[in-house]
């Protein structure tokens, strides 16, 4: 199984518009951080975890030519904004992409993409099968997924494991209950917003915290903010086993 982080950035993106500060006018490719995502491969099914507003770049970089599905972490614009882009898989593909999102998801889709749901199909729009997920496990073709419930301030989000691969983004608390499902990874993807609080996501050190309750044996940071710091000096400061994702960095998952 192969995981590409297709964008590290936060709800903005890295940099934000008319920001001049040292880490939206770095010249390090890491520091350039497109709305947050994953593309997970395996032997028989390519899913995109989230597709946010940069999908369609996010797609041609990667030169993605297969795509099966499509999983909602919650339904936020920088998780969501993208799924129009999915029409050329459809063309391509001849068929419809699953999507699965919770019930609650499903209706910020319809509100978002409301003529994709519409009785009359404009021609040429998004094809999509809706799946219903929930707490309970599932599985695309080969690709077994366990949601993880955390709090995005008041709102639920869903992280997923599948195998020793954990991938959470927007969390602020989390439940012990679904800690437990946590426990035993090896590789734990974690949002590392700024340093500074912030009233729904992780700070760098509540980040580094739960990486270390944890114990995975790598831990990467994801969801981050310009207001984190530059990728090359912050990095020198996090502990053994723990390191800053960065936009088109792979891993292969055994």
């Amino acid at each position: 199984m192969t995981i590409t982080f297709l964008g590290t950035g936060t709800s903005q993106g890295v940099p934000v518009i008319a920001c001049d500060c040292e880490v939206c006018t770095s010249t390090d490719p890491r520091d350039n951080r497109l709305r947050s995502s994953i593309l997970i491969e395996t032997a028989d099914k390519t899913v995109v975890i989230d597709s946010g507003p940069d999908f369609r770049y996010q797609m041609l970089r990667e030169k993605v030519k297969k795509l099966d599905a499509i999983v909602f972490t919650h339904e936020h614009k920088d998780h969501v904004a993208g799924m129009d882009d999915i029409r050329a898989f459809n063309y391509h593909q001849n068929a419809p992409i699953d999507v699965y999102a919770t019930k609650r998801v499903q209706e910020a889709l319809k509100r978002e993409f409301s003529y994709i749901f519409a009785e009359f199909k404009y021609p040429g729009i998004p094809q999509i099968n809706m799946h219903t997920i929930d707490l309970t496990p599932f599985d695309i073709g080969s690709l077994h997924l366990i949601p993880v419930e955390v709090m995005h301030y008041k709102l639920p989000v869903l992280g997923f494991r599948t195998n020793d691969f954990t991938y959470i983004t927007d969390a602020k608390t989390v439940a012990e209950s679904e800690i437990e499902k946590i426990k035993g990874t090896k590789t734990l993807v974690i949002n590392a917003l700024q340093t500074q609080s912030h009233i729904s996501h992780f700070t760098l050190d509540e980040a580094i915290t739960f990486a270390q309750l944890i114990g995975a044996e790598k831990t990467y940071l994801t969801h981050i903010s310009h207001r984190l710091g530059l990728h090359k000096t912050m990095s020198a400061d996090l502990p053994y086993g723990i390191e800053f994702a960065y936009d088109g960095l792979k891993l292969d998952i055994l």
